[in-house]
């Protein structure tokens, strides 16, 4: 599984709440979504470790 279509997910969920900085869900959308965006890298990593771990299958199996 690669990291960007968890990433681009993050970001419509993101765009969907709204940019309210009073909202925490929209708050922690968006630190989420910018943080990962920072450490791709790392995220890629983990993602791939995850793969390996079988985290995966049932979406890999829908889709």
């Amino acid at each position: 599984m690669k990291a960007e279509p968890i990433l681009a997910e993050l970001n419509r969920l993101r765009n969907d709440v709204g940019k309210d900085p009073t909202d925490l869900e929209y708050l922690a959308l968006h630190h989420a979504f910018c943080f990962i965006s920072f450490k791709m890298s790392e995220f890629q990593k983990y993602m791939e470790e995850q793969t390996a771990r079988g985290a995966f299958k049932e979406y890999k199996a829908n889709a």
